[in-house]
């Protein structure tokens, strides 16, 4: 995973209220789940008391990959976004040369990527592929499915 994580500022808004809530109602409503399966006699032979702290570790872990985050989080203002190559945060219409198939692409960092909204990670074969291209570049991806080649159309904020 990179260190830094290039985001919006409302992204990092985002972060930090969900980070807010799981420290406080998340938290709570696990120790509430733990206390009524420990009320429930022998822990040795508990299911609902091992799955309860099996979803705290879950919780404990989402904790510390939203904080670490937020930690490293570098706001980017897309105002601020050259848009002479692409860049993170920036839009780019690509086309497959392979199939002929136009796609805009949101570049993002590893957290906010999301493939069905058109986000796809700056460290992601085809993220990484496309950064730094111009309007123009071929990109030439390599993937576990194999070779693919992107023509840069357009760069927009």
């Amino acid at each position: 995973m990179s260190d830094l994580n290039y985001l919006t500022k409302e992204t990092l808004a985002q972060m930090r209220e969900e980070l807010n809530k799981l420290k406080t109602v998340g938290r709570s409503e696990i120790a509430r789940q733990i206390a009524e399966a420990r009320e429930k006699g022998d822990l040795k032979e508990n299911a609902e008391y091992d799955a309860a702290k099996e979803a705290q570790g879950h919780h404990e872990a989402k904790v510390a990959q939203l904080e670490h985050a937020i930690m490293n989080a570098r706001v980017i203002d897309i105002k601020d976004i050259d848009l002479s190559k692409v860049s993170v945060l920036s839009r780019v219409t690509v086309t497959n040369l392979a199939n002929k198939k136009t796609v805009v692409y949101q570049i993002v960092s590893e957290n906010e990527a999301d493939l069905k909204a058109g986000k796809i990670s700056v460290t992601s074969p085809i993220g990484k592929g496309l950064l730094g291209k111009a309007v123009g570049d071929i990109a030439e991806v390599s993937a576990p499915s194999g070779t693919f080649r992107f023509q840069v159309e357009g760069i927009s904020a």
